[in-house]
């Protein structure tokens, strides 16, 4: 049965590589994680060597999980291939993040035409009472939050992730309002939501040095890692929308 699998995964993976080189989004996106790779190993000391962890979140951040220690000397065998695996790790987030950021700018590409030739017409239509139906202001904002969000919704993906960031979050704040010592229990929601968390995390922080409430800041925080985890929701489903469409290439 080798030869059914084979015509499915083949055309994904070259509308895969497709997302990934047919944009200037992505290809700027790899160039920039290709610059930072190179700090990386040339000067491991400095403040911008974590920055590939950064740049390839939330999927580079699993190697915490791994028995891997980057910034260890390499010595022997074992550290060279650990420093191998961590670099292909790395590799292989990017490119996967390249692909959504590909997704998401074909999705930009080839989406608004489509919205201005659909909304005219119902707009021009003089028969049409102002104010009701779908058509008014009050009916085109809830349809266009329900369009915007619906790839993070549709697909196995998008809801797998959201999950993984409704147990982390969720651990956070039974951590933060019912057990005595939270400890570092936000990492869990930051690393799920990463890039995005991070700002998250850089508004609630002065929020908890200059706020006299101190419930008010994991809320801040909670609101950030909600909001950070629909953004990404949103690029994986447009990513796994375009892995499921028919069109080889993108859209450019």
């Amino acid at each position: 049965m080798p030869t059914v699998s084979h015509p499915r995964s083949l055309p994904r993976l070259r509308r895969l590589l497709a997302l990934v080189s047919g944009n200037r989004l992505a290809r700027g996106y790899l160039a920039v994680v290709a610059v930072s790779f190179t700090v990386m190993f040339l000067f491991p000391e400095s403040v911008f060597a974590g920055s590939p962890l950064l740049l390839t979140a939330p999927l580079s951040l699993l190697c915490v999980f791994l028995p891997l220690d980057p910034g260890a000397g390499v010595e022997g065998v074992a550290d060279v291939m650990a420093v191998v695996v961590f670099a292909v790790w790395l590799l292989l987030c990017a490119l996967v993040n390249a692909a959504v950021l590909g997704a998401f700018a074909t999705r930009a590409a080839s989406v608004a035409p489509a919205g201005v030739r659909e909304v005219l017409p119902h707009a021009a239509d003089p028969a049409e009472p102002k104010g009701t139906g779908m058509t008014g202001p009050a009916g085109t904002r809830p349809r266009g939050v329900r369009v915007l969000l619906a790839p993070a919704v549709d697909n196995w993906l998008a809801r797998g992730y959201l999950a993984v960031v409704a147990v982390a979050l969720g651990f956070f704040l039974c951590a933060a309002f019912v057990l005595p010592d939270p400890g570092f229990a936000g990492i869990w929601p930051l690393m799920a939501t990463a890039p995005f968390g991070v700002l998250a995390l850089a508004v609630s922080a002065p929020v908890e040095y200059y706020s006299s409430t101190a419930w008010l800041s994991p809320l801040v925080f909670s609101l950030g890692v909600v909001l950070s985890g629909l953004v990404n929701a949103v690029l994986l489903g447009l990513l796994a929308r375009r892995l499921r469409s028919r069109e080889p290439y993108p859209a450019v």
